[in-house]
């Protein structure tokens, strides 16, 4: 079984917290050593697992921006 590199390189913020204490997050994540990419998923307390999540780059993290300002400004 091939091994995942993961690292984040910059926190950004956290969007929730269940019950559980797993926290949703957006951060730049390094995957194998690549460029960071803006990554959003949830984390174990600790950060020893984590889901399924969207990773997503600049470009696309800027469209998904600009198209959230136009439904979430009152």
């Amino acid at each position: 079984m091939k091994t995942i590199d993961m690292k984040i390189t910059k926190e950004i913020d956290v969007l929730s917290v269940s019950g559980s204490g797993y926290t949703k997050e957006i951060n730049l994540v390094s995957w194998n050593g690549a460029e960071p990419k803006y990554d959003i998923r949830s984390w174990s307390p600790g950060r020893e697992k984590c889901g399924k999540g969207v990773v997503l780059t600049r470009a696309e993290a800027k469209k998904l921006f600009l198209a959230l300002q136009k439904v979430l400004i009152d």
